[in-house]
């Protein structure tokens, strides 16, 4: 058994409709099943395939700061006395 940050390479062929095996030893390591969905991507020459979990935790940490950027953005945007368009689309609502 390998570990999860250990390099690992197999030989895979590519079947006339275009598909490939993956082998049942690393299947079975990094948990895919039957009917499993993987996420393919492709950036130059290279293909990954991924796990959609697997994608959401890597994604995961990315976009942490944008909540607290985008709150502070609008505070300090509504503090803004000299922008009436608050007002003007408060006002318009109401109507």
């Amino acid at each position: 058994m390998t570990t999860a940050n250990e390099l690992t390479f197999k030989k895979v062929k590519v079947s006339d409709k275009g598909q490939i095996s993956i082998p049942s030893d690393i299947q079975r390591e990094i948990g895919i099943k039957k009917g499993d969905e993987l996420l393919l991507f492709r950036k130059g020459g290279r293909i990954v395939l991924e796990k959609p979990d697997r994608v959401v935790e890597l994604l995961e940490d990315e976009f942490v700061d944008i909540q607290s950027i985008t709150e502070a953005s609008l505070a300090q945007l509504w503090r803004n006395r000299e922008e009436d368009v608050w007002n003007q689309y408060l006002k318009a609502g109401k109507k």
